[in-house]
């Protein structure tokens, strides 16, 4: 029967039907899970509809399966010089080529990855931040919490995740009662996480975020608890993360301590280590966010921003929600009131609401 359904998917693929293949093939893998092959042809059909993540995660089950079986590394890399992980990609592809050395497109895949690399390593250095006092009376104000487009409805996740991070590390919480650590698949990427929670009679639950920075994989680790799954992720570099999964919006920031002539000076390799205290670091920044001064509409936007920041998701959504469709005009923080209906403006007094065509 899984034979079956395996030619028909490489019918519908040769067709460029590959969503079709994706289904048929995973109809195979519920007859035969243990078959490496169909997980990896799986994630070729997941590369051409441009689902990367699915793609990784299907390589590596079919590597975990069958660790011989050459065209696995070969759709891992692909989909991981998608995801612009190319560290990953390489090391993949160089594991294939080992397997498979009369394949060309190793040895070709391999090149390219070494040019990517040379390029990211000459991208604009990550923007510097100091904390003198100076500088943080003219730094640049934060951008503005409440987004000006209006938000992109998302499907509601089986599980509720939420993290939080150290100067080196990142958590992320997935609160899932009750799973059997059998039941639980975890990968960790260069800068991609995969998720996997299979339980038997249950539609399976799959979080991959694309993450703001990158990590170290063999270091991070995660630990399955009666009530939650706690996942631990070492930052590559020391940077603080806006969000837990990466945008293009925002351009990651440096926190370092000022120099003690106040002028920055060029630095250099050293292999002498660098210790910097961090947390008298955080605990002077947030020391002078507390004693800044603020009024008018500067003061509002903080303490807006501090509501938001603090806030779980259903408070989150309705801030956005309201905002945007009251343009502007009322900030809820109920969602139970704003979520079912749209919400309309309400002006000032002796004020009057205008739609602006376009």
């Amino acid at each position: 029967m899984a034979s079956d359904l395996e030619a028909k998917a490489k019918e519908a693929f040769v067709e460029d039907h590959f969503e079709l293949a994706v289904e048929l093939l995973s109809q195979a893998i519920d007859i035969e899970p243990n078959r490496a092959e169909l997980y990896a042809d799986r994630a070729q059909a997941n590369i051409k509809l441009s689902n990367f993540t699915e793609a990784v995660a299907d390589a590596n089950k079919a590597i975990e399966l069958n660790p011989s079986l050459s065209k696995a590394y070969m759709r891992k890399g692909m989909a991981c010089m998608k995801l612009e992980e190319y560290q990953t990609a390489k090391a993949a592809l160089e594991v294939g080529a080992s397997l498979a050395p009369g394949e060309s497109r190793f040895a070709k895949l391999i090149k390219e990855c070494d040019k990517l690399i040379a390029e990211e390593s000459y991208d604009t250095p990550i923007q510097e931040k100091t904390t003198t006092q100076e500088e943080s009376a003219n730094e640049v104000q934060p951008e503005n919490v409440l987004p000006e487009q209006p938000p992109v409805a998302v499907v509601k996740s089986k599980y509720r995740h939420e993290f939080y991070q150290k100067p080196n590390e990142v958590v992320v919480t997935v609160f899932a009662k009750g799973i059997p650590r059998e039941n639980v698949t975890i990968d960790f990427g260069e800068q991609i996480l995969s998720v996997s929670i299979n339980v038997p009679g249950e539609d399976p639950y799959v979080f991959q975020p694309r993450l703001f920075g990158k990590i170290i994989p063999s270091r991070c680790r995660y630990e399955v608890l009666s009530t939650k799954i706690e996942i631990r992720l070492v930052k590559a570099d020391p940077i603080h993360w806006t969000s837990l999964e990466f945008t293009r919006a925002t351009v990651p920031q440096m926190v370092v301590a000022p120099s003690a002539t106040g002028i920055n000076r060029p630095t250099y390799p050293s292999s002498k280590p660098t210790r910097v205290d961090w947390d008298k670091l955080e605990a002077q920044v947030k020391k002078e966010e507390k004693e800044e001064k603020l009024d008018g509409d500067a003061a509002l936007n903080k303490f807006f921003r501090e509501i938001y920041q603090d806030a779980d998701e259903d408070t989150r959504r309705a801030m956005r929600k309201s905002f945007v469709e009251s343009n502007g005009t009322v900030l809820s923080t109920n969602w139970k009131e704003v979520g079912s209906k749209k919400v309309e403006g309400s002006p000032p007094d002796g004020m009057e609401l205008k739609k602006w065509e376009y």
